[in-house]
């Protein structure tokens, strides 16, 4: 399946149009994400429909805890990611140092896997569901036909193309959504190989569009634990609305940060300053 966000250029290279990073792609390279490549002036991504991480999870894992809490969900992964956390928990598909072997399913074999666990829902998750967006647009008509609602968990630094097709995808399945704020400060953000004005203006857009949308924030210590930071972070997400549930969880040493994991008293006290504006908290990792 070839790419569909992108652009080709009259020097043989292509812009694609699928992140909000919009890498300049030559001729047999690939982008950041590792997966989107450029032959022969096409943006081309091998990974689309491929899948190396398949699982049955309770709904409250991804975590969305109010949206049709105590049923489980199918669970897909994948390979590649928009950005580069030095924390990541997936780090071994988000970011592989090696090759690994990933199995296609078509939208009819998936529909056929979900029906046969008597699910109704799949998640695109474990990795950065944003790389598999002209899959997940491919297989939303035959969704909703097959009553499979679709969830997104995402870092939200997709281009402003990708998440109106992606909430399209999820407002047609009666989806729903969870959204890492990795931090309220641009500097973090960049260091993390992200932007923070981009993952607001996507939080936004699925919240102004109705779909189901959690948020969660890991807090990790010496990076986004920050009592003032995180009560702006609080505010803004009160502007949108005070019904939109924020997930606060622990952080563990994982890839190449190796601080000692979060203290719970930091997590409960910053927990509280989010209850103060917002309906629903929740402490997660614990």
């Amino acid at each position: 399946m070839n790419a569909k966000f992108y652009r080709k250029n009259s020097d043989g290279s292509a812009t694609c149009n699928l992140c909000f990073r919009g890498c300049k792609i030559n001729e047999g390279n690939s982008g950041f994400c590792g997966v989107r490549e450029n032959k022969d002036g096409e943006l081309i991504s091998p990974m689309l429909g491929k899948f190396c991480a398949v699982a049955v999870d309770p709904i409250e894992k991804k975590p969305l805890f109010h949206w049709r809490p105590g049923t489980f969900i199918y669970s897909l992964g994948s390979l590649g990611c928009t950005m580069d956390c030095p924390f990541c928990q997936n780090f071994q598909i988000a970011k592989p140092s090696r090759k690994i072997n990933c199995s296609s399913i078509s939208p009819h074999e998936l529909v056929k896997n979900i029906h046969e666990l008597e699910l109704n829902s799949v998640a695109f998750t474990y990795n950065e569901p944003t790389l598999q967006a002209e899959y997940i647009c491919e297989c939303s008509k035959l969704f909703h036909e097959n009553n499979i609602a679709i969830v997104l968990v995402t870092n939200g630094a997709m281009s402003n193309e990708a998440a109106s097709s992606l909430i399209a995808s999820l407002k047609l399945t009666g989806g729903a959504a969870n959204i890492d704020v990795k931090a309220f400060d641009e500097k973090v953000y960049a260091k993390l190989g992200g932007s923070l004005e981009i993952v607001k203006a996507n939080v936004k857009s699925f919240v102004d569009a109705d779909i189901h949308t959690e948020l969660t924030s890991l807090i990790v210590p010496g990076l986004n634990d920050d009592t003032e930071k995180f009560s702006q972070m609080v505010e803004w997400i009160a502007s949108l609305s005070r019904d939109i549930p924020l997930h606060v969880t622990r952080y563990f040493p994982r890839r190449f940060y190796n601080e000692p994991p979060t203290d719970k008293n930091i997590l409960y006290s910053l927990a509280s300053i989010a209850k103060s504006k917002l309906k629903f908290v929740h402490v997660g990792n614990v």
